[in-house]
């Protein structure tokens, strides 16, 4: 196996997660619906907001590294559920599937060796490359993990 191969197939595996985090697939399988909108004493934000702003970002960058398409989304109102609250459990199962599939389209864009880890990404400057982007998605995510890590042990999930 090349370097480089290597170097991608590593990448793919800290977004799934679980090498020093543990996955967030793994967290969604410990919360109930009826839990994801408690925000746990003294903390400003509940699983479902965390997940959401997790989503939306991984969202964002996929699209900045992958689509011909890619507008800015004003930060921060964009990045934040407008309603604090999840409403319906189709709402919730949509919103984990976002993650799964963008996850997955990332996942499949650093695997593609067309794809050069180290030039701008499409709609990037110099210092804009895939591997900085995977990187991104790697690290924000493992920061709000750690987050929804907490708000499932004070809610006695974990």
């Amino acid at each position: 196996m090349s370097e480089e191969r290597n170097i991608r197939e590593r990448l793919v595996k800290h977004l799934d997660g679980g090498e020093a985090f543990m996955p967030v697939t793994q967290m969604l399988e410990l919360i109930s619906f009826e839990d994801i909108n408690t925000r746990p004493s003294n903390l400003p934000y509940s699983f479902y907001e965390l997940f959401f702003h997790v989503v939306f970002t991984q969202k964002d960058i996929v699209k900045f590294s992958c689509s011909d398409d890619y507008t800015k989304p004003k930060w921060p109102e964009y990045y934040w559920p407008r309603e604090k609250v999840c409403k319906s459990k189709e709402d919730w199962k949509s919103l984990k599937a976002e993650y799964t599939a963008d996850r997955e389209r990332l996942k499949d864009f650093l695997l593609d060796g067309s794809n050069n880890l180290t030039e701008a990404v499409k709609n990037g400057k110099d210092e804009q490359t895939l591997l900085r982007e995977a990187l991104l998605v790697i690290e924000h995510t493992a920061y709000h993990t750690g987050q929804m890590m907490v708000v499932l042990r004070l809610l006695n999930l974990h």
